[in-house]
């Protein structure tokens, strides 16, 4: 380990068995192993899998690594073995200094215990005496805003709460490493901003590694990325970049090939659709649609979907009170949506036609079209922009329209 680093993962792999009555056994042979002083078995046995393969990455105070990696891609098994709660196959890791840790929720709370009791247990586990718990109770209590329950037995906290204790009790130690599992992701806003400031002042003081699956997060804190594909090492390195490879990764994992389809008697097609669109701009686009009956009542729901396979946005005229009436026979319907404000890049639209009285799709297109939106890099989503300029018209105007 270098003289400045303070985390050190070399070669770790871990494996874990699909199946329990095998891994048990597995478990007790390794452990026999171990006891007559010979090491336990290093390659893949039956049901089993690595976890983790072959990670490496080196860790300086003031640094923060993001991993990142679609679920089952070894994230939490990493966390875990840097806090020493389970053990590596193969490989070695080493720590300097105070670790703290958040990295389950609720992790390391006796439910019956108080909010009071568990911040002396947890201050001591991590090597704090009682008075210097005592000097951090309030700085603690104050930042959790857990002070009328903190005398109320954990079990009876909320997750939001939890985690603000949590949080509290792992970064008041000013801790040399700290370990974050997707616990940004339970706090509401006014919270998520009250732990960027706690990370942004002991920062300079500590080695930070965070999992989340929210890019705008990672960029937002992290100085390194390491990007970690069903247990294996993908990339380590800049942070845009491990950004554009875990995308790209997760892109591989969706069906991204178009799906139409359409109910008993009835014909549709799309017309026309916006293939980009500028920031704070109009996605528009025409459906046509022919119909055996009348349809009183129908709605229109248009979903945008992101690189990572997530909803960026999502419009419902049921939702946002409006909806549309469709004539026997030939119907085009044109529609505005926005202002679209999201991040740049690419997504897949999906678009449904649906009748109300029996909630049935008349067309259901997943994925038929996509669209470049000419946004900022990171910031906020707009989830349901309004559906504006909402008209069925006769194929006759349609054309008059199209031709203008």
């Amino acid at each position: 380990m270098t003289d400045d680093a303070l985390v050190r993962v070399e070669g770790v792999s871990k494996k874990f068995c699909r199946d329990l009555r095998r891994s048990l056994w597995y478990g007790l042979k390794d452990t026999a192993a171990e006891l007559m002083g010979r090491s336990g078995s290093d390659t893949l046995r039956a049901e089993e899998f690595w976890a983790l393969d072959n990670v490496s990455v080196e860790l300086a105070r003031g640094e923060c690594l993001g991993v990142i990696g679609r679920n089952g891609a070894g994230k939490t098994t990493l966390l875990k073995m840097l806090n020493g709660l389970t053990k590596p196959d193969r490989g070695r890791i080493e720590l300097r200094g105070r670790t703290g840790a958040l990295i389950a929720l609720g992790a390391g709370f006796n439910p019956i215990l108080t909010g009071r009791e568990n911040i002396y247990v947890n201050g001591a586990v991590l090597g704090l005496t009682r008075k210097e718990i005592d000097t951090k109770f309030d700085e603690i209590v104050d930042f959790a805003e857990i002070d009328r329950f903190i005398d109320a037995p954990v079990q009876n906290y909320s997750a939001g709460m939890q985690v603000r204790l949590g949080f509290a009790v792992a970064t008041a130690i000013r801790p040399d490493v700290l370990l974050l599992d997707e616990v940004l992701a339970v706090g509401d806003v006014a919270f998520r901003a009250k732990c960027y400031d706690r990370l942004a002042e002991i920062r300079d003081q500590a080695a930070f590694v965070l999992v989340s699956h929210d890019t705008d997060q990672i960029a937002r804190v992290c100085s390194r990325v390491l990007v970690l594909d069903v247990g294996r090492q993908r990339y380590l390195g800049a942070v845009g970049e491990g950004i554009r490879v875990y995308q790209e990764l997760s892109r591989q994992h969706i069906s991204t090939v178009p799906h139409e389809q359409v109910a008993e008697g009835v014909a549709a097609s799309i017309l026309l659709c916006d293939d980009t669109v500028g920031s704070g701009g109009m996605l528009q686009f025409m459906i046509s649609i022919e119909l055996p009956e009348p349809v009183a009542v129908a709605d229109l729901r248009v979903v945008l979907w992101s690189d990572d396979g997530l909803p960026a946005s999502d419009s419902y005229t049921r939702t946002q009170g409006s909806s549309l009436h469709l004539l026997q026979g030939a119907n085009v319907v044109t529609c505005a949506i926005g202002p679209l404000v999201l991040k740049r890049g690419h997504y897949a639209i999906s678009i449904a036609l649906l009748n109300r009285s029996n909630n049935l799709h008349l067309y259901w297109g997943d994925r038929v079209r996509t669209i470049e939106v000419d946004g900022p890099s990171t910031g906020a989503v707009a989830y349901t922009p309004a559906l504006a300029a909402l008209s069925v018209t006769a194929p006759t105007s349609q054309r008059r329209l199209l031709d203008s």
